[in-house]
């Protein structure tokens, strides 16, 4: 077992890929963590059994057994903090991970800044050393963990009542008294030793004979319980699917049928809006405001890390990597085929642009 005061500090990577598990030390360094970086899952449990890190960050496909399985065994024997960096974004795979004791699950690509958060977020809550037992329930009282039961103690009759209101049958409460439930308004029951009154006549010649109106007449319509609705009424009203087919704004900017409104950020093509997600969403509002302007790999990153045009920032092959990824999901969304492109053309070498409005099948 390595020195306590080492584990303050330490991190262990459990990552395959070594690009991404460079981009990791340098986050991880940069926090003031020492790093131990391991290639596979089993290598991983035992790095963390030796050193005993306080962050463990934790692949999923890997050779041998995987980030699951890993976690597992970790958290049998460790109380790292574990986070789980991953392509599987089902959420079956993220209940799993949760499930198999990760402390946060983050969905590769991801973004070193956001990573780096995540971590400090992490530290502001201390693990506890030692789990508190859960308080015994008792045969009769609270159904929940960690209720406190209510003490047992006898009636007393001058207490305030513990309801709302007393109920019947409660120790120290009347009888209600008991009748025939009302067969219809105006029924007094039995008082004062007298019986009911029979219903009201309803025959011929009674009083409330029915009258039956003339046909023609004004009244002649049959009675009916309420208001008829009209059978037409509300079909003035706009289906969810058939709302407006084109954004309206000051700021909204088109390229062909592809529309995008950076206040309600919402984006539609053809009519139909698209479900993005906030990368996403970013990267198309930079290539649509920079038109034909090339926009590289590496300024792209800075956009979405929020230091545009700033050059002395750090960027890598992983995170070159990962806007490809995200160009690959958004062209994806937009149905834009990347050999012959309606939306985003990629400049080899260099970037991406928005195609041009002159290209043939606009």
């Amino acid at each position: 077992m390595s020195d306590p005061s080492m584990a303050l500090r330490t991190a262990v990577i459990v990552e395959d890929d070594p690009d991404i598990r460079h981009l990791l030390v340098e986050v991880l360094e940069a926090a003031g963590f020492s790093t131990v970086s391991v290639g596979n899952g089993i290598d991983g449990v035992r790095a963390v059994v030796s050193y005993q890190p306080l962050i463990t960050t934790l692949d999923v496909n890997m050779p041998g057994i995987d980030g699951f399985e890993a976690a597992r065994r970790i958290r049998a024997q460790s109380d790292t903090y574990i986070i789980m960096l991953t392509g599987l974004e089902d959420e079956a795979d993220v209940v799993l991970g949760l499930g198999a004791g990760a402390d946060e699950y983050i969905v590769k690509p991801f973004r070193p800044r956001e990573l780096r958060a995540r971590i400090d977020a992490l530290l502001r809550r201390p693990r506890t050393q030692h789990a508190a037992p859960a308080p015994r329930q008792d045969s009769v009282g609270p159904s929940f963990p960690g209720a406190r039961p209510i003490a047992q103690r006898p009636y007393d009759p001058h207490a305030p009542a513990p309801y709302p209101y007393p109920y019947e049958g409660m120790p120290g409460m009347p009888q209600m008294p008991t009748g025939p439930a009302m067969p219809y308004p105006g029924y007094a029951g039995e008082q004062g030793g007298q019986p009911a009154q029979a219903p009201p006549p309803t025959g011929p010649g009674s009083p409330l004979e029915p009258i039956i109106m003339a046909a023609g007449s004004a009244a002649s319509a049959p009675a009916t319980p309420g208001p008829v609705a009209d059978p037409n009424a509300g079909t003035d009203l706009v289906p969810a699917d058939q709302g407006p087919r084109e954004l309206a704004g000051l700021n909204v900017m088109a390229h062909r049928d592809l529309q995008l409104d950076p206040d309600t950020r919402i984006v539609m093509v053809a009519g139909d809006t698209l479900d993005l997600t906030r990368t996403e969403f970013d990267l198309l509002a930079t290539l649509m405001e920079s038109k034909r302007r090339v926009r590289s790999k590496a300024d792209l990153t800075l956009v979405l890390r929020g230091e545009s045009y700033v050059t002395s920032y750090f960027v890598g092959e992983a995170d070159k990597r990962a806007i490809e990824a995200h160009m690959t999901n958004l062209r994806r969304k937009l149905g834009d085929n990347p050999t012959n492109p309606r939306y985003i053309e990629t400049v080899r070498g260099v970037g991406y642009r928005l195609t041009s409005e002159l290209v043939a099948g606009a």
